[in-house]
């Protein structure tokens, strides 16, 4: 039976009632927070002292070169290439037959000037073996952890830049490219995992691929960077919070209890693509900051994950860079660049991102006749398939 929507539609009547009541103190808040960026830019040495001395519970971005400063874009090469993968998975599901998963990474490479070309490809590959399935400490000293759920989320984004690595290898030495990942570059699951499962997936792998990109570019230019639509992060409207508390440094576990004033609550409720779709204008970035996120300041070294926002003309992106391409003035105006010509190009949505979606996308379709190919090669093999019954029940029609 689907959705009886008669009997939900007074709760979203309700809903957007709400929202409509609170629009107005949302937009008084956005005027605050506006007036607190810019005032507080005024000042930067102080909060830039204070940010870094404080102890929050929430993510505080930490300050490069300003709060406010807003850069245009550098004018279009007349030459260049754009690499991005993307990737999709079937999950391990134990209502069913086998215990495997099945990561597909889509590849685009478009190459833009005098002799333009295109490539877009997508590579499947079954993940079926004991060895596969798990990721166990190498010492025996701790509990073995399966790859599924938010762990294989994370696995596939490890492929998805291994991939990325291995086609900005192959471009001719001399070339001008960026790099493109869709989503954050700081693999932020990993905090629930135990340390073996990061040296595997985060050490061993990820940042190995940047390792690679990094090199590359005593030959060629290329700068890597990740896009974030529609970010809902607020680590610089955080720096605002950090702003207002007379607390200095402030310590949230200490203070916050015994505030009174709670003068940093004027900006709560703002997040940060609506603190800068008051500030820059179409094709400008915000000034650079930094993640202060614990996977990063214990790991990522050289690799420390840089990001700026940028005004793409339909929405405020996330635009993340690895340290080496944020203190590489070049790399910095390719990225900024070359990620607006992208957006125009794929009506405010880098285009090859979304050919590489395309090319690595797996429909319901697609995992339903994945099953059915695994489930007959195994009876073909006249090897058991069993599956459970709430399995069996969800595709049986009843009467």
């Amino acid at each position: 039976m689907s959705l009886d929507l008669s009997k939900v539609a007074a709760q979203v009547g309700e809903m957007v009632a709400r929202l409509r009541d609170g629009s107005r103190e949302r937009q008084r808040r956005l005027d605050y927070a506006v007036g607190v960026l810019h005032e507080k830019a005024a000042a930067l040495d102080p909060l830039k002292k204070k940010v870094a001395a404080s102890r929050t519970t929430w993510l505080v971005a930490g300050l490069v070169e300003g709060l406010d400063r807003k850069y245009k874009a550098a004018p279009l090469l007349a030459e260049f290439t754009v690499l991005a993968t993307d990737g999709s998975h079937i999950d391990v599901d134990r209502h069913r037959s086998a215990r495997c998963y099945l990561i597909n990474i889509g590849i685009v490479l478009l190459r833009y000037g005098a002799s333009p070309d295109a490539v877009l490809d997508s590579f499947p590959h079954l993940y079926a073996g004991d060895e596969d399935l798990v990721i166990a400490p190498a010492q025996s000293t701790g509990r073995e952890q399966l790859i599924e759920g938010n762990l294989l989320g994370i696995k596939r984004s490890v492929d998805e830049c291994r991939h990325l690595a291995g086609m900005a290898a192959e471009i001719g030495t001399g070339s001008l490219a960026l790099a493109l990942l869709d989503g954050s570059l700081v693999l932020w699951g990993l905090e629930a995992y135990p340390e073996f499962v990061t040296e595997e997936l985060l050490t061993g792998g990820f940042l190995t691929c940047l390792d690679d990109m990094k090199k590359l570019n005593s030959s060629r230019k290329i700068a890597l960077a990740s896009y974030i639509s529609y970010p809902r992060s607020a680590d610089v409207v955080n720096v605002l919070r950090v702003a207002l508390c007379p607390q200095d440094p402030l310590d949230t576990d200490r203070h916050c209890r015994e505030c009174t004033q709670r003068r940093c609550e004027e900006v709560s409720g703002v997040v940060d693509r609506e603190l800068f779709a008051r500030v820059l204008e179409a094709g400008e970035r915000s000034a650079l900051f930094t993640s202060q996120s614990s996977v990063v300041r214990k790991y990522y070294g050289e690799h420390w994950i840089n990001f700026f926002y940028l005004n793409v003309g339909d929405e405020i992106a996330r635009v993340e860079i690895p340290q080496w391409v944020a203190r590489d003035g070049d790399l910095l105006n390719l990225t900024h660049t070359l990620v607006i010509d992208q957006c125009q190009r794929g009506q405010g949505y880098p285009v090859a991102l979304s050919e590489a979606h395309e090319q690595a996308v797996v429909t319901m379709v697609d995992r339903e006749n994945f099953w059915q190919v695994v489930d007959s090669l195994m009876v073909e093999e006249h090897l058991p398939t069993p599956t459970s019954a709430k399995s069996q029940s969800k595709r049986t029609r009843w009467v």
